[in-house]
């Protein structure tokens, strides 16, 4: 895998939060940066995928009344 240098500011706590628990993990801040940023990455893609697969659903029509919802949870008042 090739990589590219990048870099950014941090505010002093976060940077010394990382220093921290690069210390205590025996890891380098380049690692743990890179690792929290891969698992935002994923996250967020696939929220924003979930997110659309939701809108075309509602846009087919493919869609659950509240009232069934509370019907199958036992949720009537």
């Amino acid at each position: 895998m090739s990589s590219e240098q990048f870099s950014i500011r941090l505010p002093k706590d976060i940077k010394y939060q990382l220093e921290k628990l690069a210390q205590a993990t025996g890891r380098t801040k380049a690692f743990l940066a890179l690792d929290a940023i891969e698992k935002y990455l994923a996250l967020e893609s696939w929220q924003i995928s979930a997110i659309q697969q939701g809108i075309k659903d509602v846009d087919n029509g493919k869609v659950v009344s509240i009232d069934k919802i509370k019907s199958d949870w036992n949720l009537e008042e």
